[in-house]
C-alpha cells in the first residue's frame, strides 16, 4: 500500500475519534439528502425510500417500505442506546444523585414545556397541526455535544455534564411522550405477547443471565410484538435496555457497558446518518421565504430558537434563585445561556417525532415540519456556538 492511502486512513481514524465527528457526519447526510431531493435525482431518492422490504417466517409477515424499516427498526436500536445510557446514569452516574440532577432536571422540564407551548400558540386554530406539539421539545444530544466539543478544552467539565444530563432527561421525556401520545390503535393479543417477552427479560436479569445474545434474541421478539401492538416499536429498545444487567461480580464483565460501548460507533456513524439522510430530504420545489412564516414551521423554529433558551435558562435561573439547585462554581450564567441556545438543536429527535406526528402522505404538514426543524436547529447551532465562544473568552459575568 502506498504512503498516500495510509495517510488517508490515518486521517479518517483521527477524524472518527473527534467528539464532534458524528455531528459533522450527521450534517453531511442531511445536506446530501437535501441536494439529491432537489436535483434531477429526486425520483431515485423517493424510489429508494419506497423500496418494499419484506420478511416472512411462516404466517408471520413484516412488509414495510425501506423508510419505515429505518424509522421503526434502526431507530429502535438508537433508543436501545439511549435506554442503556439512562439506566447507567440512574444507577451509577449523574442521575443517581438528587443534588447533581436538580439543576439540569429542572432546566430540561423548562426546555420541553416552553417550546411546546410556543408551538401550540401558533397552531391553536388547526387541530391536525396541534399533533406536532412535541416536535420542538426535543434536543439532539449528539449535535449539541458535538458543537460543544468544537470549543475544545476551554469548556468546563461541569458544563459538559450539565448539557449531557439535561439531554438525557430530555430523551427520557421524549420516550414518555412517544409512549403516551404517539401510539396508535392497540392490539390486545400483541400486547400480551409483548408482556410475556418483558417478563422473560426481567427473569433473565433476576437469575443472573449475562450473555448479551440471549437478551438480543428476546429483544427482537419483543420488538416484533410491540411493532404489531400499536405502541411505537422504538420503545422496545428502551425496555430491552433496562433489562440488560449493569452490576455484576468483580471478575465478570458488565453486559450493559459492553453493549453501550459496542453500539455507540455504529449508531453515531451509521444509524443516525442513515436516519438523517432518509428524513431530511425536503423538496423545496414551489416553496418561498413565506413558507417559513406558516404556523407549523414558524412554531417549530421559534420553539427551538426562543422556547429552548427561555425554558432552559429561565428555569435554571429560577431554580437557583429559589434555592432548589446550585450553579456549579466553575461556570457562569453566560455559559448557561449559551448552552440553553445550543439545546435548540432538535434535529434527529425532532425529525423522528415529526414522523410520528404527521403522516408522510400529508405532504404539506410533514414537509413544513422538517423545514422548521432544519431552520431552527441550524440557527440554534450557530448562535449557541458563537455565544459560548464569546463567553469562554470573557471573565465571569454571572447574574447576581
Amino acid at each position: 500500500m502506498s504512503v498516500k492511502p495510509i495517510r488517508a486512513l490515518e486521517a479518517i481514524r483521527e477524524f472518527l475519534k473527534l467528539e464532534s465527528a458524528s455531528g459533522i457526519i450527521l450534517v453531511g447526510a442531511a445536506v446530501l439528502a437535501l441536494i439529491i431531493n432537489n436535483s434531477p435525482l429526486s425520483g431515485l431518492y423517493d424510489l429508494f425510500l419506497d423500496t418494499p422490504v419484506e420478511i416472512r417466517i411462516g404466517a408471520l409477515q413484516l412488509a414495510k417500505p425501506l423508510l419505515l424499516w429505518i424509522n421503526d427498526g434502526l431507530m429502535a436500536i438508537f433508543f436501545l442506546l439511549i435506554g442503556l445510557e439512562v439506566k447507567r446514569e440512574i444507577l451509577d452516574g449523574q442521575l443517581s444523585s438528587l443534588s447533581q440532577v436538580a439543576l439540569p432536571g429542572i432546566a430540561a422540564i423548562g426546555g420541553m414545556a416552553i417550546p411546546a407551548l410556543i408551538y401550540v400558540i401558533f397552531n391553536m386554530s388547526n387541530p391536525s397541526a396541534l399533533n406536532g406539539w412535541a416536535i420542538p421539545a426535543a434536543t439532539d444530544i449528539a449535535f449539541a455535544l458535538g458543537i460543544l466539543a468544537l470549543l475544545g478544552s476551554r469548556v468546563p467539565l461541569s458544563l459538559k455534564l450539565f448539557l449531557l444530563t439535561l439531554a438525557i432527561i430530555d430523551d427520557l421525556g421524549a420516550i414518555v411522550i412517544i409512549a403516551i401520545f404517539y401510539s396508535g390503535d392497540l392490539s390486545a393479543t400483541s400486547l400480551i405477547f409483548a408482556a410475556v417477552a418483558i417478563a422473560v427479560l426481567i427473569a433473565m436479569n433476576l437469575f443472573g443471565v449475562r450473555r448479551i445474545a440471549a437478551y438480543v434474541v428476546v429483544g427482537i421478539i419483543l420488538w416484533i410484538c410491540v411493532l404489531k401492538s400499536g405502541v411505537h416499536a422504538t420503545l422496545a429498545g428502551v425496555v430491552l435496555a433496562f433489562a440488560i444487567p449493569l452490576r455484576t461480580k468483580e471478575d465478570e464483565p458488565c453486559p450493559l457497558r459492553e453493549m453501550e460501548h459496542s453500539l455507540h460507533p455504529w449508531i453515531a456513524f451509521g444509524i443516525m446518518p442513515i436516519f438523517a439522510f432518509a428524513n431530511a430530504g425536503v423538496s423545496l420545489q414551489g416553496m418561498s421565504f413565506r413558507t417559513l412564516f406558516e404556523p407549523i414551521p414558524l412554531g417549530i423554529a421559534l420553539g427551538l430558537i426562543i422556547g429552548k433558551q427561555v425554558g432552559v435558562f429561565g428555569f435554571s435561573l429560577a431554580a437557583v434563585k429559589l434555592g432548589l439547585a446550585k450553579l456549579p462554581s466553575d461556570i457562569n450564567w453566560r455559559l448557561i445561556y449559551g448552552t440553553s441556545i445550543l439545546c435548540g438543536i432538535g434535529f434527529t429527535m425532532s425529525l423522528f417525532i415529526s414522523t410520528l406526528a404527521f403522516d408522510t402522505s400529508i405532504a404539506d404538514d410533514a414537509v413544513s415540519a422538517r423545514i422548521g426543524i432544519l431552520v431552527g436547529s441550524f440557527i440554534a447551532a450557530i448562535a449557541g456556538y458563537l455565544i459560548l465562544k464569546s463567553s469562554l473568552n470573557k471573565d465571569d459575568d454571572s447574574i447576581e
